[in-house]
């Protein structure tokens, strides 16, 4: 872990935090010394994974918000600045998404699928910046997917969402690299989250070992120790990329089930 004095240690800013990749985020930061901010929508969720933490608010503070919400996201995150006097790191991690086709899917989950995955990280980054330029700087990392890089079936909002937040990201890196922020994006392939284990039928598990040169699903620490990679010093040359953290996914076309036939059989 890095030594960190207490009033010093750097603060990250993580939304979406109470389960899955956003809360295997936090854990990260906390393991390096971080003090962290934990931002949700589900009440209850935050407070059991505030509670299973068991860090004072010294070093984790948990806020109810909406990140879709400009009034909430701004109360939040002058709370934070009061609280801890700096953000260094702004994880964008809060997203929904609607598994439907472009004639299913309404207006109204359209927009729910936008204001969350899209409208949210513009808000939460557009608070934060001010915060992060009284200290010298920090880093913005979004989560976009691997549904931002490439089409797939059932997802006209989300992989859209994730595509214009891989251009956000760009937007970022061009215009807040001029005073210290730099500004990258994840986009992680299917990962062993709640949510993949709700959605993803043994056969849609199988179609993606068979697309992906691992041969399986990501873990949540795997996304969480990448995003904390462009979070820290180590990354301090890094602005304005999207890292596929996808075992290989989008890398590859068609063949793999073949090939792997044929290494089976000697060939």
């Amino acid at each position: 872990m890095t030594d960190h004095s207490a009033a010093s240690a750097p603060v990250a800013v993580v939304t979406g935090a109470a389960r899955g990749i956003g809360l295997a985020s936090v854990r990260w930061f906390l393991a390096q010394g971080h003090r962290v901010a934990l931002l949700d929508i589900d009440r209850d969720t935050l407070l059991r994974a505030a509670d299973d933490i068991g860090e004072p608010a010294a070093r984790a503070l948990a806020l109810h918000c909406d990140v879709a919400d400009p009034a909430q996201v701004q109360a939040a995150i002058d709370r934070i600045a009061d609280h801890f006097g700096r953000i260094d790191a702004l994880v964008n991690n809060a997203g929904v998404a609607v598994f439907k086709t472009l004639g299913q899917t309404t207006f109204a989950e359209w927009r729910h699928v936008m204001a969350t995955n899209l409208d949210g990280a513009f808000l939460c980054s557009q608070a934060c910046v001010p915060v992060m330029r009284r200290t010298g700087g920090g880093a913005i990392v979004n989560i976009a997917s691997i549904s931002g890089l490439r089409a797939s079936t059932l997802r006209v909002a989300y992989g859209t969402s994730k595509a214009a937040l891989i251009h956000l990201t760009k937007q970022q890196a061009a215009e807040l690299g001029t005073v210290g922020i730099r500004a990258n994006a994840i986009a992680p392939g299917p990962v062993e989250t709640e949510m993949a284990k709700l959605v993803h039928t043994p056969a849609i598990r199988a179609d993606y070992h068979d697309a992906i040169p691992l041969g399986r699903y990501g873990t949540l620490d795997e996304i969480a120790a990448a995003i904390g990679f462009l979070c820290s010093p180590a990354a301090s040359y890094v602005n304005g990329q999207v890292l596929a953290v996808d075992g290989g996914f989008d890398a590859t076309g068609v063949g793999l089930p073949t090939l792997r036939r044929d290494a089976a059989g000697g060939g």
